[in-house]
């Protein structure tokens, strides 16, 4: 019987087999923020074990506040980053280098197909985008990887999302999350890898696969993932090409990650592109998502293009292309906020950022700050945002407040509304 990518993982870095089923993995990649990762060290301190397995693989950020926005918020900033330097741990970003972990990791060529990942981080799923296992995982597991560069973790099971057609003008990588967890529920994957395939995934870049994989989660997924191919290859030349004679030979290379042709899944689920169409939460869970068209006239206070679901330099692109040459509506205000210092300078060569601020948008730093009510785009009691992020739970961007999710281009399309409504750029059926 063939092996699915997430299982041909496990079998590769399996190190111990403690119970039936269960495998202590050895990891090529332990990441860490600000946020959950103090804790950790903290905790480590505590234990007289303040060391790391190897500082070469251990990446560090400090994105989800930043700049601190007050003394608790500092402190865990300068926790990690007097662990950083006690560590010897180089690939740290500080502030003015910093951008937010899940854009900025893969953009310094971190990921690889075949890797495991982890992260106190629950979008960590993320990283699967290139044919890698990632996983977000708590407190004792993180401190176990920085210790000791393992993780435990049930044989895995593979969900086949086929993913069939060609994308409608106006209709995004957001889009097709959505109404895959719309269709999975938000329990309908728990514990299990969701693997993206078909001509649909072969076709999108890596910043769509990147979004797909981002919002596994959301349907319970311990990680999304996609097959390695010429894109993958195309996106991390510049990191590997050392190592390789030519692009084919990479991927040949990167082909032994793929899914064999008879992997057995758990379940496959498939999806038509040609009958997509823009789509959007409506509740406060992400499985509740109905076509935008049905959300017309749902009016909006604040609108937020960012996060590490929709903050790279092709989701700005598409939020431009909707506000050039327009203005916002005057009851709303726009926070765009770039996901990593390279992205904001490449939609400054681009004039994307003079379109935004011309427009009436506030551009902010790379952070993750809006997405979670912590900073950068905080929601009053009763206030409705329209995002471009991951969760739409009952006062996540603030207390009281509300959050639709939906695609870059409809957020902006939104801006210009004050409603939510469809983009200038959908072609209706």
């Amino acid at each position: 019987m063939g092996r699915t990518i997430a299982q041909k993982i496990y079998d590769a870095h399996r190190v111990d087999t403690p119970a039936p089923g269960v495998g202590v993995l050895k990891l090529d990649r332990v990441f860490c923020h600000e946020i959950t990762t103090p804790i950790a060290i903290n905790d480590l301190i505590f234990r007289g074990k303040d060391r790391v397995f190897d500082c070469s693989k251990i990446k560090a950020v400090i994105d989800h506040v930043t700049p601190a926005k007050d003394s608790k918020t500092a402190e865990q900033g300068k926790t990690l980053r007097d662990w950083a330097k006690r560590q010897n741990i180089k690939d740290f970003f500080d502030i003015g280098r910093n951008g937010v972990c899940h854009a900025i990791f893969p953009e310094k060529g971190f990921v690889r197909p075949g890797y495991t990942i982890i992260m106190g981080d629950s979008h960590t799923c993320t990283h699967g985008a290139f044919g890698a296992f990632a996983a977000g995982v708590g407190t004792t597991d993180l401190e176990v990887g920085i210790l000791k560069g393992v993780f435990t973790m049930k044989e895995p099971e593979t969900i086949r999302i086929q993913v069939n057609g060609t994308m409608p003008e106006g209709v995004y990588a957001k889009d097709l999350i959505l109404e895959v967890i719309r269709t999975l529920t938000v329990n309908g994957a728990t514990g299990k890898i969701m693997e993206f395939t078909g001509p649909g995934i072969a076709a999108m870049d890596m910043d769509s696969r990147m979004t797909l994989c981002n919002m596994s989660v959301e349907a319970g997924a311990t990680c999304g993932i996609c097959q390695p191919d010429e894109q993958t290859v195309d996106y991390l030349w510049k990191f590997i090409e050392k190592d390789y004679a030519s692009k084919e030979a990479a991927l040949a290379d990167f082909r032994q990650w793929c899914s064999d042709p008879d992997a057995e899944y758990i379940q496959t689920v498939e999806f038509d592109l040609d009958k997509l169409e823009p789509m959007s939460t409506f509740g406060a869970k992400p499985d509740q998502v109905k076509p935008v068209r049905e959300m017309k006239g749902t009016k909006v206070n604040q609108v937020y293009i960012g996060s590490c679901t929709n903050g790279r330099i092709n989701d700005l692109r598409a939020a431009a292309a909707v506000l050039k040459g327009k203005t916002i509506h005057p009851d709303v205000r726009v926070v765009i906020s770039p996901a990593t210092p390279a992205i904001y300078s490449q939609a400054l060569l681009e004039g994307l950022i003079a379109i935004f601020m011309e427009a009436g948008c506030c551009v902010t730093n790379p952070t993750c700050g809006a997405c979670l009510g912590m900073s950068n785009g905080v929601l009053a009691s009763g206030e409705v945002c329209a995002s471009t992020t991951n969760r739409n739970f009952n006062g996540r961007m603030g207390k009281g407040g509300t959050v639709h999710l939906m695609s870059p281009a409809t957020a902006a399309a939104t801006a210009i509304a004050g409603e939510i409504v469809n983009s200038p750029l959908y072609v209706s059926k």
